[in-house]
């Protein structure tokens, strides 16, 4: 039997939690019903949209945009304040009603989730009606709605559930990618940000079916590992399995959130530089050196992301990983103000073992060492050079070699 999985994802989540607790606590007026936004102010660092209702979307309220934005465009705009602990709480509250289903549960973020149903699809009449259940279920004791998305991997099963919301259930199996997801935007992929639209939109890729029909090789020439990535998901194909508890491999990293949004990559070249040298220092201290380097930005509207790589060989150097932490965060940035960022290490060996290289390595690290070895020639014939001068001035034995000095009488 192939795998089946759902991607659960609640609607507007910021606000739909707001919404139900105003309304316990005796408020007459649903959030979710009226043009309404969680958001604060500069002084916080929360000037930002961090999600809007329905309402608000039809005058053109956008996540992620500033809340004075927000304001000109609605000027009756009610806005609450976040309250993070209460998120939580309900996150958790969700979750644990969830594992009474399966414990075959990965949790992304605070608002989202897989939950592998392969195991207990027999108790079901099917995948839709059982995502039927789940979601009717949430409402009635909770009081929020979800979408479910459904199919036999992690990565489409994302995607239906980012059809038409809210408090929908969608499937998008392998035979339907080319009907229901061939036509969407390429902006729509998931992990195709801004800048990877830039260059898709360049080569004249405009859906995402245009982007699955192109040549891998010419994606790559353009957009390196992320163009193949971006042509698998196009293609539905990933590999990701459900982790059913959400722990780190073992390794080192560091991470900071910034006094104020970085908005260029310049600006966030520097911090991870310092996020590289704090995690080459830590790695050499511990004796180790890494395999696996990932970035992890979070933006100002609280959204995180992450992407990781394969080292080719294991290393603890600044500055290997400085070059890789900055290729991931290209690949990975779509433009929008950052408040967190992220170099995170694993794979990790003792800097002792020894290292299998393939060809491609032994052929690089017999170029490295070459190259070592002509420097030092060029060192030592620049230096015999000054003897010979030392020598042609003050004598034959101005300068000698220590070997070659006649022992001191005792």
């Amino acid at each position: 039997m192939s795998s089946i999985i759902f991607h659960i994802d609640v609607n507007s989540a910021y606000l739909s939690w707001t919404a139900v607790e105003k309304l316990k606590n005796g408020s007459e007026i649903d959030l979710r019903k009226i043009p309404s936004i969680i958001g604060g102010n500069q002084a916080s660092r929360h000037g930002v949209v961090l999600a809007k209702s329905i309402p608000a979307k039809k005058y053109g309220v956008r996540t992620g945009e500033p809340v004075a934005n927000a304001l000109r465009k609605c000027p009756t705009l009610v806005i609450e304040p976040p309250d993070h602990k209460m998120y939580r709480q309900y996150s958790q509250r969700l979750m644990e009603f969830l594992k009474g289903y399966t414990p075959e549960i990965e949790q992304v973020s605070v608002d989202e989730c897989y939950m592998d149903f392969t195991g207990i699809a027999y108790r079901f009449s099917g995948p839709v009606a059982a995502a039927e259940e789940i979601k009717e279920r949430v409402r009635e004791t909770f009081g929020f709605t979800v979408n479910i998305g459904i199919s036999s991997n992690k990565l489409l099963a994302k995607m239906a559930s980012d059809f038409e919301k809210p408090d929908k259930v969608h499937t998008l199996f392998p035979d339907e990618v080319k009907e229901k997801m061939w036509p969407l935007p390429v902006s729509e992929l998931y992990m195709a940000g801004r800048a990877s639209v830039e260059v898709l939109e360049k080569l004249e890729i405009r859906t995402i079916g245009d982007l699955a029909r192109m040549n891998p090789q010419l994606l790559e020439l353009h957009m390196k590992s992320h163009g193949r990535m971006l042509w698998e998901f196009a293609n539905g194909i990933t590999h990701s399995k459900v982790e059913k508890e959400q722990t780190q491999a073992k390794g080192i990293g560091n991470s900071t959130t910034l006094s104020q949004d970085v908005v260029s990559e310049e600006e966030a070249q520097k911090v991870l530089l310092m996020l590289a040298e704090s995690v080459g220092a830590r790695l050499r201290k511990a004796k180790q050196q890494a395999g696996m380097v990932n970035v992890e930005i979070k933006y100002a509207t609280f959204q995180s992301v992450s992407h990781q790589k394969q080292l080719r060989m294991p290393t603890s150097s600044d500055s290997i990983l400085y070059e890789n932490a900055c290729s991931l965060f290209r690949e990975l940035w779509d433009g929008r103000p950052i408040r967190l960022l992220g170099v995170r290490t694993s794979k990790l060996v003792d800097e002792s073992a020894p290292r299998q290289m393939n060809l491609f390595d032994y052929q690089m690290e017999q170029e490295v060492q070459r190259k070592k070895k002509d420097a030092r020639n060029t060192k030592y014939e620049k230096l015999e050079k000054a003897v010979d001068e030392i020598r042609k001035k003050y004598g034959e034995h101005a300068v000698m070699r220590g070997v070659l000095l006649p022992p001191e009488k005792e």
